[in-house]
């Protein structure tokens, strides 16, 4: 991508924070993501929370999911003591993100969206546990956030992308590898953008841009390989971004997976099919969760269909 284009693109990105629907708590919140754990006091978090009726009820919706045990909890204060702090911060990010998509600017199926982001923190989360990674809520969200371009080039370049959409599900191609073709560039470039806009950490940036490729990172950071396999599992098995791909992944030949076995060299035990069978037992519970979170959504005009599960 030239400069021209790039600056072009920051401008653009800039717009976005006077879009109306852009909630409240979304300034306060990033500036809570700039603070170590240790320093966020647990009464501040509640305020916040309850700064919006929807996103304090999804919160306690989230609290209440299958995936925490169907807690009894009926109280914001209750939500975000059951969740912990650093879970509510991820999720807070994530709600403030959908609420920030006008509905007549999706030009996919927002659950299919939301149900492949959380799919992708979910798997991240696991991963990170698995390999004995340290940054496992890191992981979370960075699966949850790593796709956040996508809302960026639907808000800033809605009929473009609709037509990237459209071509990438007709030919069953990754989406990244039409917008480079439509647009010149992809939503690997404007979620780093966005999140280096926001002040998020570069380790989060990186994940945003490199969830793709892995390669053009001088040092590729066990984050990254995480995110860029995680997003792979989810979308070859039925939980992508609506349609279809056609792609053979092998896991044990991946530049990822072979970075993470020089950052982790006891990953040279691990039974790979074991691992990815894990993974597809926790599909249904990842799509209930997301239900249980977002609610179900209507499909965009245009959009293309779900992906049905043999």
């Amino acid at each position: 991508m030239n400069e021209s284009l790039r600056a072009q693109l920051r401008q653009q990105i800039q717009k976005l924070d006077s879009i109306s629907t852009a909630p409240a708590i979304l300034k306060p919140l990033l500036d809570l993501m700039r603070q170590p754990s240790e320093a966020i006091k647990l009464d501040k978090v509640v305020e916040m929370v309850s700064y919006d009726g929807a996103i304090a009820s999804q919160c306690v919706r989230m609290a209440n999911s299958p995936i925490y045990g169907r807690r009894e909890t009926e109280t914001v204060r209750a939500a975000v003591m059951s969740l912990g702090l650093e879970r509510v911060r991820s999720m807070l990010l994530a709600l403030c993100m959908n609420q920030v998509m006008p509905a007549d600017k999706w030009v996919m199926d927002p659950n299919a969206f939301w149900k492949h982001s959380l799919g992708c923190a979910l798997a991240a989360q696991k991963m990170a546990k698995s390999i004995g990674c340290p940054e496992v809520e890191k992981a979370y969200l960075a699966g949850l956030i790593h796709d956040i371009g996508i809302l960026v080039n639907s808000v800033l370049y809605t009929d473009k992308l609709r037509e990237c959409f459209a071509r990438a599900a007709s030919n069953h191609a990754p989406l990244h590898v039409i917008e480079e073709q439509i647009l010149g560039f992809t939503h690997c470039d404007t979620g780093q953008m966005l999140c280096e806009h926001w002040g998020l950490s570069k380790d989060l940036a990186e994940c945003a841009a490199y969830h793709h490729h892995v390669k053009p990172l001088p040092t590729v950071s066990p984050l990254v390989c995480v995110i860029h396999l995680s997003d792979l599992l989810c979308r070859t098995r039925h939980l992508g971004y609506g349609y279809e791909e056609i792609m053979g992944v092998d896991l044990s030949s991946n530049v990822a997976w072979e970075n993470l076995c020089g950052n982790y060299p006891q990953l040279e035990a691990m039974d790979l099919v074991r691992f990815t069978l894990d993974i597809d037992g926790s599909m249904e519970e990842i799509v209930a969760t997301v239900d249980s979170v977002f609610g179900p959504k209507k499909m965009a005009a245009g959009a293309p269909p779900q992906n049905k599960t043999p």
